[in-house]
C-alpha cells in the first residue's frame, strides 16, 4: 500500500496522509482493523485524487453586502450575547438524551428541545476561533447550527449567563437595484469558526462562508422588522427574517473546482461535505471535512485544507486525506494526532469512535456508546472537552466529554 506523505522540517506532520497537489493516494480503508471485506474491495479500487478536493472561491457578494450595511445596523458577537430578549437555557435534558455520566451538558429551553421543525446539526466554539479562547470583549460563545427545510439558523450560546440567541442565516442578493436577501436551504451538518469567519457545510457544493462582522440587528434598524414569521428579505421597504431579531449574511463560498458532488457517496470525485471541524494543534491550522455514507455506499472520506488558503481568492488545495474508518459518520475532529468520530445508529444510541492515523492507516478503533443522535464535533482546548449535539426532539442536548488530548 502506497501512502503519499510530505515531511517539513520543524513542523509536526498531521496525523493523516498528506496529499501532494495533483497526486493520488492509495485507498486506506484496507488497513482498518475490522473493515468488512466488501467495503475494502469497493474502496480499494478508488484511490483518492487530490484534484477532486480543490476548492475555489465562489461568486463575489460585496455589492449587496455594502448595500445592506447602508440600510441595516450591525451587531457584534458580544453585543448579540448581551442583548435583551435572550432565551434561558433549560435543565434536565442529559438523561433524556442519554448523555454519558460526567459530561458537561447544556440544555435548550422546552420549545427548542421539543421542536421537530428545527433540527440541530453543527457545533463550534470560540476555542476554534482564536488561540486565547476569548472573543474580543470577553465572550466565550458556543455556536450551534440548525436546519428547517429551506432555512438555517445559528444559536449563539453564552455559557456564563446560561442564555442564547438565534440568528437566521441569509444569502444577500440584488433585486431591481435594491439590496435583498433570501433563505439558505442547506442541511448545515457542520460548522467551523476560525477568526472572523464561519464555515458552514454545504453538502452538494462545498462550504458557505460567513463573517462575524456581518450580523444585522433588525430590531434596532429603522428598515428592519421582527414581525411576520412567514417573511424573509425586503417587503414594502422593510427587511424581515422570519421573526428573528438577527440575520447573518453570507459573504462568500468555497466550491469544488472539478466535477460535481453526487446524490450519494461514490468513493470518487468531490466530497459530500457532511461535517466540518478545525484543528489548531497542527501547523498549519486546518479545516477538516468528511462524508456521511450509508453502509451500502462506498466508504466515506475525510479531507483537510490549510485554513490560511481559505483567507484569499483563487484555489485552495487539500493537504491531507484518507478513507474514514467506519460508515455513518456524523462528525469528526482531530487534536494532537488523535481522532474522534460520532457514528449514527438509526434508532439506537450513537457511538463515539476514537483512533489515530499512522503510516499504516488507522490504528485500532475504540467504540463507546454515547447519546442519541450524536452530530458534529468541536474541541474546546482550554476545557479539555469535545463538544457534540444530541439532535433528536425530546432527546436533545448540547454536551461535551472529557478528552485529555483536546488541549
Amino acid at each position: 500500500m502506497m501512502i503519499l506523505q510530505r515531511t517539513v522540517t520543524g513542523i509536526r506532520r498531521p496525523g493523516i496522509a498528506v496529499l501532494a497537489a495533483g497526486a493520488s493516494l492509495a485507498a486506506l480503508v484496507a488497513a482498518v482493523p475490522g473493515a468488512a471485506p466488501a467495503a475494502q474491495a469497493k474502496t480499494a479500487a478508488a484511490p483518492l485524487n487530490a484534484r477532486d478536493f480543490d476548492l475555489r472561491r465562489g461568486a463575489d457578494r460585496s455589492g449587496p453586502l455594502r448595500a445592506l450595511a447602508s440600510r441595516l445596523g450591525r451587531s457584534s458577537v458580544n453585543g448579540l450575547l448581551s442583548s435583551s430578549g435572550q432565551n434561558r437555557m433549560g435543565r434536565g435534558c442529559g438523561k433524556a438524551a442519554a448523555v454519558p455520566a460526567h459530561s458537561l451538558v447544556y440544555c435548550f429551553n422546552k420549545k427548542d428541545t421539543a421542536t421537530h421543525s428545527w433540527v440541530p446539526q453543527g457545533v463550534t466554539t470560540v476555542s476554534d476561533a482564536v488561540a486565547g479562547e476569548r472573543w474580543a470583549g470577553g465572550g466565550r460563545p458556543i455556536i450551534v447550527s440548525w436546519h428547517n427545510g429551506g432555512k438555517v439558523r445559528l444559536t449563539f450560546v453564552n455559557p456564563g449567563r446560561r442564555t442564547y440567541a438565534h440568528v437566521l442565516l441569509v444569502a444577500p442578493v440584488m433585486r431591481n437595484g435594491h439590496a435583498d436577501y433570501t433563505d439558505i436551504g442547506i442541511h448545515a451538518g457542520g460548522i467551523a469558526w476560525y477568526g472572523d469567519k464561519l464555515y458552514v457545510a454545504d453538502t452538494r457544493h462545498g462550504v458557505r462562508e460567513f463573517d462575524m462582522r456581518q450580523i444585522y440587528d433588525l430590531a434596532r434598524s429603522g428598515a428592519g422588522s421582527t414581525h411576520h414569521a412567514d417573511r424573509v428579505g425586503l417587503h414594502g421597504g422593510k427587511y424581515y427574517g422570519h421573526g428573528h431579531r438577527y440575520v447573518m449574511a453570507q459573504t462568500s463560498s468555497w466550491e469544488f473546482a472539478h466535477g460535481r458532488v453526487g446524490g450519494t457517496c461514490r468513493g470518487s470525485g468531490p466530497l459530500r461535505m457532511s461535517w466540518v471541524a478545525v484543528d489548531r494543534t497542527t501547523r498549519p491550522h486546518v479545516l477538516i471535512a468528511g462524508e456521511y455514507c450509508r453502509p451500502n455506499w462506498p466508504r466515506g472520506r475525510v479531507i483537510t485544507w490549510p485554513l490560511a488558503a481559505l483567507s484569499g481568492g483563487g484555489t485552495a488545495h487539500p493537504n491531507g486525506g484518507a478513507w474514514l474508518p467506519a460508515d455513518r459518520i456524523q462528525g469528526g475532529v482531530r487534536t494532537h494526532d488523535r481522532w474522534w468520530f460520532t457514528q449514527g445508529r438509526g434508532g439506537r444510541r450513537g457511538h463515539l469512535l476514537a483512533t489515530r492515523y499512522t503510516h499504516r492507516g488507522w490504528s485500532r478503533v475504540k467504540h463507546r456508546t454515547i447519546s442519541h443522535g450524536p452530530e458534529d464535533l468541536s474541541c474546546y482546548r482550554g476545557r479539555h472537552r469535545v463538544f457534540t449535539l444530541a439532535e433528536w426532539p425530546g432527546k436533545r442536548a448540547l454536551w461535551a466529554f472529557h478528552a485529555a488530548s483536546c488541549s
